[in-house]
């Protein structure tokens, strides 16, 4: 069978594809032959022409980090002027300001602030999940955790996961994952640990039974050799999850999107949009033991997120009431929940609300005033 098409014919007779078909793939232009197999794939998982959002706020608490990654634009290093601490009534403020919108979850993620002891995390938990008990925390990344395990007086990292549990932490984002794999995490955050750091933390919440997910940021100078090498880790960490029977589906989600260039001290070129597409292909061809996969329009902007779920997403992952990472280098897509109706039915799929764990909340028939209604009360 001549090109791709031995590769592509494996996944969807449903049997794993390896390390070196996934480097055939990426090296393939043919985008649309693997965007149609992977939404085969897709449709296996998903067999309902249903495209899910949550409604969600990311509340970024301090911009203050000692990790200096080259391509982040947004933080600020621990004695800059410019460096801050939300005050915790603020944090409940956005709390309830999303709340009042129907908003479910909460994405806090910050900087490596070496100035913040581990009782800050706990306490703040602890206080958030007293005024609101219903939010979903889905919060904190491996390298803020391993940071926690620093400055917490000798605590393990399973303690460490264990006590923010205990405090009210529900899930946890794959944020910092960029590319698993040394080489390239020591060009551009020599500082921020080694990839199997980040999986680490990954494997403690996962056997403290907590949700996650996971993440891929290329375009960051990586081979292809490392790209499929990324998804080959997560997908073996997923298999240990289940095949060790733990009370948690492990990764249940995985989200990826290019190198933001723009006001970063990494001077790489951006991606092309059709590289995001082949990305987004291969990975769910791959990552066969992941369910969902999210649609980027914040970094890719809404029609190459609507165009994504064609190409292997069942999600357009958040509402994104606020942003300051990637906007920090120069993206600014946002999208209200009128929108992100909007631009599902555009895709042909038709809109769903659901939480953190994908539950669906709420299916959004085709009928405009029901809609009109539903943005009007939140």
């Amino acid at each position: 069978m001549a090109g791709i098409d031995h590769i592509l014919e494996k996944a969807l007779r449903n049997e794993r594809i390896s390390m070196e078909d996934a480097m055939e793939l990426l090296a393939s232009d043919q985008i649309e032959k693997m965007g149609h197999a992977a939404n085969q794939v897709m449709l296996r998982h998903h067999p309902d022409p249903i495209t899910t959002f949550v409604v969600g706020r990311n509340i970024n608490y301090t911009n203050v980090c000692d990790v200096y990654c080259r391509f982040c634009a947004f933080y600020r290093s621990p004695k800059s002027d410019e460096g801050y601490v939300l005050e915790d009534d603020l944090v409940l403020q956005k709390i309830q300001e999303t709340m009042d919108v129907g908003g479910t979850e909460i994405l806090m993620q910050g900087g490596t602030n070496p100035n913040l002891p581990f009782s800050y995390y706990t306490d703040l938990l602890r206080k958030i999940k007293r005024a609101y008990p219903e939010i979903t925390m889905h919060s904190f990344s491996p390298a803020e955790i391993q940071k926690m395990k620093i400055v917490s007086d000798g605590l393990t990292l399973d303690e460490v996961v264990a006590e923010l549990k205990a405090a009210g932490l529900d899930s946890l984002p794959g944020g910092g994952a960029e590319i698993l794999d040394d080489r390239t995490r020591r060009k551009i955050s020599r500082l921020k640990g080694s990839w199997t750091d980040w999986m680490d933390v990954m494997k403690s919440a996962h056997r403290h039974g907590m949700n996650t997910t996971a993440t891929m940021v290329y375009g960051l100078g990586e081979t292809i050799e490392e790209q499929a090498l990324h998804f080959l880790r997560i997908r073996d960490a997923q298999d240990e999850c289940i095949r060790n029977g733990y009370p948690s589906a492990g990764f249940l989600a995985f989200i990826s999107w290019p190198f933001q260039p723009d006001n970063t001290n990494l001077r790489l070129e951006k991606a092309a949009p059709e590289q995001y597409l082949k990305i987004v292909a291969v990975s769910r061809l791959m990552l066969d033991n992941i369910k969902n996969f999210q649609s980027s329009w914040v970094t890719m902007g809404p029609e190459m997120g609507k165009l994504s779920l064609h190409y292997g997403c069942n999600d357009f992952g958040s509402t994104m009431i606020e942003e300051n990472v990637v906007s920090a280098a120069g993206t600014t897509h946002k999208v209200n929940i009128e929108s992100i109706l909007q631009l599902i039915r555009e895709a042909g799929k038709t809109p769903a609300q659901r939480d953190t764990k994908y539950n669906i909340l709420r299916v959004f028939e085709q009928h405009e005033k029901a809609d009109k209604d539903f943005i009007m009360q939140n």
